[in-house]
């Protein structure tokens, strides 16, 4: 098909190219209008964005330090975390679920698989949440903004958590015999044991976000992966840290429980910003930017 020609008034003629939208050449590069309706914008910012590794290193550094200072902020209530200790222990016991000592004794006889359990507690909670969020930001950006949503609002309301229920870890109780496994085998753990005991306030067990980040991994990695070995990992992943926390007296049970519901708030709050669950949103995204210039333009026109 030859190219379209436009008659002038001077008669002359002119052949405009076919590929060229005026209306969005125009918008490319304009500013995003402060008169759009609010809908527009709102629907705008919850549309899936390509991340900036600048932006999300540094989201992610200052988050995770205040993390760690308002919880390290939070009293040591001593006293009160023990008696909350005591009636975890004995609401346990009523339900006939009281399973941790059997289990951090019978661990803790295996010198070389209680010493590997110590190195997991204290690395593999960091290294597998990094190491998720990076396979998110370059694999699949379009689900990562709320993926990282769940984790982040997951955290927070951890926080709430350490402060209005202060608790001790079973290893800390008076009188049940529990072996505190970094001391025993002098490894190298919990940075709530040993040498590093006052870097990190021991009485914030409730909930267990070894339980949060692990089974947000988990999760993730099941709805996301598409090998079938991904998935069946990614489910062993927060199964196994369940063994962990149990097996070095860093967590009851029900801690694990407390940080299934922080999960549950982080996915609510993330589903009610983009109107869908991480692995429902487009694996890859194009410049949002570009099309929040675009529509507010585009509405104006129609």
């Amino acid at each position: 098909m030859g190219e379209s020609t436009v008659k002038t008034m001077e008669g002359r003629t002119a052949t405009p190219s076919p590929m060229v939208d005026p209306m969005v050449d125009e918008a490319a590069d304009a500013p995003l209008r402060t008169d759009a309706p609010l809908r527009t914008r709102l629907r705008t910012q919850r549309s899936p964005r390509r991340p900036r590794i600048w932006f999300e290193v540094l989201l992610i550094a200052v988050s995770y330090w205040t993390y760690s200072l308002v919880r390290n902020a939070v009293p040591e209530q001593k006293a009160q975390a023990l008696r909350n200790a005591d009636w975890i222990w004995d609401v346990e016991r009523s339900l006939g679920l009281a399973v941790e000592q059997s289990v951090n004794q019978a661990v803790n006889s295996v010198t070389w698989l209680i010493v590997s359990m110590n190195y997991y507690y204290a690395t593999l909670h960091f290294i597998v949440t990094i190491g998720v969020l990076v396979w998110l930001y370059r694999g699949h950006p379009g689900r990562y903004a709320a993926a990282r949503l769940v984790l982040f609002a997951t955290t927070g309301v951890a926080l709430v958590g350490y402060y209005l229920y202060p608790l001790a870890p079973p290893r800390l109780m008076n009188g049940q015999n529990f072996i505190d496994t970094v001391l025993v085998h002098d490894t190298w753990g919990s940075m709530a044991s040993g040498n590093l005991k006052n870097m990190s306030n021991q009485y914030a067990a409730m909930p267990s976000m070894h339980i949060g980040w692990s089974l947000w991994c988990g999760l993730i990695i099941f709805a996301v992966a598409s090998a079938p070995w991904a998935k069946i990992l990614g489910m062993l992943y927060p199964t196994a840290t369940l063994v962990v926390i149990v097996a070095t007296a860093n967590h009851f049970w029900l801690d694990a429980v407390g940080g299934m519901i922080c999960l549950a708030f982080g996915f609510a709050l993330s589903y009610a910003w983009y109107r869908a669950l991480p692995h429902q949103l487009p694996k890859l995204v194009e410049d949002t930017d570009r099309l929040g210039r675009l529509l507010p333009r585009f509405n104006a026109s129609t």
